[in-house]
């Protein structure tokens, strides 16, 4: 079984074309009537102006007098979002140069980034991903002029979607409001106006649930743990991490005000939770004829219920609606009237008990109507995650022998026209709405669902990304998830979003490099070709690519063939970088690979070569320090087969040869993390440790963030976690103080299987390891939370090591 494990999520609204003009004159109408009564929940034009003064004002503080910010009538782009960019009429010296108008703040801070982009080469990027290149930008009086006409940007469809249910634990958990801050400040400038808001919602939870006479102690076997809570509210499990405290409840909330409160002034449309039908164990008890089921087991390692096995409110149970409308209602009494969008996960990685299409109907109704309720504008965002049944886009690929037709149709035309919009969670790769009639009239979300688990590797579709929206929209039938890496991913996704045409991505990239680095360099658009026709054109479909050894190691025992050798897919490089694909079969394990590695370690080498040009350029640090890791740890992935092999052919110093490279590709590859700030164990933990107010919860945090990258969940002395390295992460400190341990421990079972003559003893060495791992977790070791070395001097000297 998968595990809900999309970090990141950025996507672009589509509405589907009808047969008849009729049809789509009614869902026009419908859609347009949501977006106006959206429109009347923006915060007054002054505070949106403001909004948008404020995030120049902290992007670029020199230049604040040279740009002036004004909010317009959709009327200027036809009725359609846009912003204008043009030149200051009066020419004096001391006054504005360059004018940006638009309809929200977003659109203006959008006018804004796609201005310092497109006419100043700067760049901006998270802080973990190098930062903000803004060297240049000239300086104030001497800012480039666009054209006399100006510029005029429109959106060819309304709403820029913004992350995934899980990102608030993978990414967002430990955040502070200034952590915060930077991030809506790069949603506003990257164009997102429709973003999810889940932060804080257990202290909501705990408000409603009193109401129904339950405690805030039953709560504490509810709720999960922090770096948890994600898979708590989808009702995957409960209590493991926690429980939650007072202070953490009282936090959230605020912090959620917070960001609310922000996007709001930027005229984003925030996306709230509403019920799912997962509720506390106790409820049964309170309300015995009510219709509750315990599901099963999710992940554990034995069905240990004080973790597994949640309780499932069916939504055809009058409790349901009463539950979801206090629950929305509270809501409003906390944050105001700021939106009308919801979003809701029903049956979490569970078919629903019948495919009788009259049932799933009511049963989509009834969710709805707990919505609708508590607010009569509500609209259903079906949104879940990647691969078991749910009201999304993936539902219907994933569990396809399920949701035939009529299913889906049953579902999807549940609530009225308008009241619904469906996510097509996995576009790039597997768009659904090529296959669904376009989820049958309902309006739809091309999505990018980029990130798993959390994982770092470098990943991408890029030519996918830069067509598929476009071809969704023209298409004949149609008119139309970790943060914190792969920037040239999300910096093309987000784009797309005031794009009308597909876009040459050859050409974009030249200029992206460019803008990245502050300069044009020949070796690295060179490098980038390449990266653009191997790791950035991932296009076998294969959703696992965060396998690498090094941080996802086979627990297996190697002296026994596999019952069923998976089939793997084998490249054959092309002259044009392309690659065929032919089945082969294994009886090892395999790390997913997508491209031809000899041709990656090419582009490292242009990187490397162009570092005296860009050695102070922190995006280039970054970019280098990452490609770097990413060639080290395939060639580490062919040590680890190399070292297996020589086992089963019982060469004994092969094996301690290969396993000895195996461990310093490790320390080697720690050494070059710990150059870069954003490579850092210790920043997780302390960020963790940060928002503890007494010594519990700081011992509590640091579990918490220490488990999620490493076992995740439960295990015994025997059996590691079903989802143990699922949120692994290629960090400093990590590599050397959790996974060189775990190595070493291995290959020293495999060597004294060979000297003893014994068969390798499987349970000697998960017992051995899964103790090392619980006292890590338990432990408090300090790592650095400073970068240490120089990161293209330690890069060069591993190249020559490994390729020179």
């Amino acid at each position: 079984m998968r595990i809900s494990k999309f970090l990141f999520l950025i996507s672009i609204l589509l509405l589907p074309i009808s047969p008849s003009s009729s049809t789509k004159s009614a869902e026009s109408e419908a859609i347009q009537g949501l977006l106006t009564r959206l429109e009347a929940k923006r915060s007054p034009p002054a505070v949106q102006e403001s909004a948008a003064k404020a995030v120049l004002r902290r992007l670029l503080p020199t230049h604040v007098s040279s740009f002036q910010f004004k909010i317009v009538s959709k009327d200027i782009c036809g009725g359609r979002s846009c912003f204008r960019i043009s030149n200051y009429k009066n020419s004096s010296k001391n006054e504005p140069e360059i004018v940006i108008e638009g309809d929200t703040a977003v659109e203006i801070a959008s006018g804004l980034h796609w201005y310092l982009k497109y006419w100043c080469d700067a760049h901006v990027s998270w802080d973990k991903t190098g930062g903000i290149q803004v060297a240049s930008i000239p300086k104030p009086g001497f800012l480039p002029l666009v054209s006399d006409d100006g510029v005029k940007i429109q959106r060819p469809v309304p709403w820029n979607y913004y992350q995934n249910v899980v990102t608030s634990s993978y990414s967002y958990v430990w955040w502070d409001w200034e952590r915060w801050e930077k991030e809506i400040d790069w949603m506003a400038l990257q164009g997102i106006n429709l973003p999810l808001a889940f932060t804080g919602q257990e202290t909501i939870w705990q408000r409603v649930f009193s109401d129904f006479n339950i405690t805030i102690q039953d709560l504490n076997d509810f709720f999960g743990g922090p770096a948890f809570l994600a898979w708590a509210r989808m009702g995957n499990l409960h209590g493991w991490g926690g429980p939650l405290s007072k202070n953490w409840l009282d936090q959230q909330l605020v912090l959620q005000k917070q960001i609310l409160s922000r996007m709001v002034e930027f005229g984003m449309t925030p996306v709230l939770p509403s019920f799912s039908g997962n509720v506390p164990g106790t409820l049964k008890d309170i309300f015995p004829s009510a219709n509750i089921t315990r599901l099963g087991e999710w992940n554990t390692i034995n069905g240990d219920t004080r973790w597994c096995c949640t309780f499932l409110l069916d939504p055809s149970d009058p409790l349901f609606i009463e539950i979801g409308e206090a629950f929305i209602k509270r809501q409003i009494k906390e944050y105001g009237d700021v939106t009308d969008i919801y979003n809701c996960d029903t049956f979490n990685e569970n078919s629903p008990p019948t495919s009788d299409p009259s049932y799933i109907s009511s049963l989509g109704a009834a969710v709805f109507k707990a919505m609708s309720k508590a607010d009569k504008d509500a609209v259903w965002l079906m949104q879940k995650r990647n691969d078991l049944p749910d009201v999304q886009g993936w539902l219907f690929y994933s569990d396809s022998s399920f949701w035939k037709p009529p299913q889906m149709k049953a579902l999807l035309h549940s609530v009225p026209f308008g009241k619904m919009i469906v996510l097509d969670l996995f576009a790039e790769v597997k768009p659904i709405w090529k296959t669904s009639l376009e989820f049958y009239g309902t309006p739809y979300i091309w999505c990018m669902l980029h990130n798993f688990g959390g994982n770092i590797e470098m990943y991408g579709i890029l030519d996918a990304i830069a067509s598929g929206p476009v071809d969704a929209r023209i298409s004949a039938n149609s008119t139309m998830a970790r943060i914190e890496q792969n920037p040239v991913v999300y910096e093309l996704m987000s784009e797309m979003a005031f794009r009308s045409n597909k876009v040459q991505v050859q050409e974009w990239l030249k200029r992206y490099s460019q803008r990245r680095y502050g300069k044009a360099v020949h070796k690295v658009d060179a490098a980038w070709e390449i990266l653009h026709g191997t790791i950035y054109n991932c296009t076998d479909g294969i959703a696992d690519h965060n396998t690498d050894f090094i941080v996802k190691f086979p627990d297996w025992d190697p002296s026994m063939q596999m019952l069923i050798a998976p089939k793997r897919r084998r490249f054959t490089p092309n002259r044009g970088r392309r690659f065929i694909f032919s089945e082969t079969s294994s009886p090892l394990p395999q790390a997913h690979l997508w491209y031809s590695t000899q041709d990656v370690v090419k582009a490292l080498k242009l990187f490397l070569d162009a570092g005296g040009d860009m050695a102070g350029s922190l995006t280039y640090r970054y970019d280098l320090v990452d490609l770097t890791r990413q060639v080290l740890s395939k060639l580490a992935n062919q040590v680890y087969l190399d070292a297996i092999i020589a086992f089963r052919d019982k060469d004994a110093k092969t094996l301690s040869s290969k396993s000895r490279k195996f461990q310093q590709l490790i320390k080697d590859i720690d050494k070059l993390l710990a150059a870069d700030d954003n490579f850092l164990l210790g920043t997780w933990l302390e960020s963790a440790k940060k928002l503890a107010l007494n010594p519990s919860e700081l011992k509590q945090y640091e579990w918490n963030a220490r488990t999620q990258v490493t076992m995740w969940f439960d295990n015994t002395k025997s059996n590691q976690s079903k989802l143990h390295d699922y949120a692994n992460k290629f960090w400093s400190g990590l590599l050397e103080g959790y996974y060189l341990p775990r190595a070493s421990t291995y290959f020293s079972h495999l060597v004294k299987s060979l000297k003893e003559n014994e068969s390798f003893k499987m349970e000697d060495w998960r017992k051995e390891w899964i103790s090392i791992s619980n006292k890590w977790q338990e432990n408090n070791q300090l790592y650095p939370v400073k970068a240490q070395g120089d990161a293209l001097a330690i890069s060069k000297a591993l190249y020559e090591k490994y390729f020179g």
